[in-house]
């Protein structure tokens, strides 16, 4: 015997319980693609960013060898088959032993830190000015910032040798319209290495710059000027502020490289123009001390962790507002 068909408070539960269900699958599914998506960047930073860092440490805390590796392995068999764990601080005490290592640093702080500022001072005009341009010109004027990535960094950097030796294009132009009697010496020089570190990185701070302008509410400068605010007195207290984002990430784009620049002061600097990046090279390649190598690269990297963290506080509280 047949049943009747289902009541209508039974069905309508019957598709309320299909429904809830569609939704539950809905939400799991969409909770394992968002899942994915950012395991993919996290799996990329863990394999190719945390797990170099954590070689790198470990070579810091072993011994140099005559092996090859050139160094001492961090678990050895000890007696009675047991694993032994061998840590060695020695590398680390070494770095501020040897004067050397430490004038390295400070002298890569010095010019990172000189170049940021140059780097600052001439990329927020153009910056600012390429923000303010005509919407047709800002293509033109961001694709002439650009240009330069087109050609290889090296290629540009022994370009600037042709340019500041004794007989390059300067001081051949300088002696020609009479305003130096011999040639000047411009290369391998600490002069040649700011020059060529910002040539280099200006388009690192002007791009985070012009995007930071671009978007900032020009009607808060009208305002300025309605309530009789001079246009200096607005650029320090409407925009300079509205484009800390924009310092702050430009900043970092240039002071962190810069501070482990090895081709422009290899190429262009002098003998004492010693940064950390030509010590590290040095201690790799030719006394193939790796120990004391990636202790230098660590040291380096805790370093610059620090004025990376503080630059990223500072510009939370820019961006939350929070001035405490």
């Amino acid at each position: 015997m047949n049943a009747g068909p289902a009541p209508p408070e039974t069905a309508g539960a019957s598709s309320l319980r299909r429904r809830f269900d569609r939704g539950v699958k809905s939400l799991t599914q969409g909770r394992l693609g968002r899942a994915a998506v950012i395991a993919l960047p996290y799996a990329w930073l863990l394999l190719f960013l945390l797990l170099p860092i954590l070689i790198v440490l470990k070579i810091s805390f072993a011994e140099i060898a005559l092996a090859s590796p050139p160094y001492t392995p961090m678990l050895q068999w000890a007696e009675e088959r047991t694993l032994a764990l061998q840590v060695h601080l020695g590398n680390y005490a070494y770095l501020w032993q040897d004067p050397l290592y430490l004038g390295a640093y400070l002298n890569s702080l010095k010019v990172a830190a000189v170049s940021t500022i140059l780097c600052l001072l001439i990329g927020y005009p153009m910056a600012y000015g390429i923000a303010r341009a005509p919407a047709g010109w800002r293509i033109v004027l961001l694709m002439l910032v650009i240009l330069p990535f087109w050609t290889s960094f090296l290629i540009r950097v022994y370009a600037w040798i042709g340019l500041l030796q004794g007989n390059g294009l300067i001081n051949h132009l300088l002696l020609s319209i009479g305003l130096i009697d011999q040639p000047l010496v411009l290369l391998h020089s600490n002069f040649a290495v700011y020059l060529g570190i910002v040539y280099s990185y200006l388009p690192f701070m002007i791009l985070p710059l012009y995007a930071t302008l671009v978007r900032m509410d020009l009607t808060l400068l009208e305002a300025a000027a309605d309530l009789g605010c001079p246009p200096w007195k607005a650029f320090l207290t409407v925009t300079l502020p509205l484009s800390m984002p924009g310092v702050i990430a430009g900043s970092l784009l240039v002071f962190i490289p810069a501070v482990g620049e090895f081709v422009i002061p290899d190429l262009l600097g002098g003998p004492d123009s010693l940064m950390i990046g030509k010590v590290l090279w040095t201690e790799f390649f030719s006394n193939r001390d790796w120990p004391v190598a990636a202790a230098v690269a660590i040291a380096m990297l805790a370093v610059i962790l620090i004025p990376l963290l503080l630059f990223q506080r500072i510009g939370e509280r820019e961006t939350t507002g929070d001035r405490r």
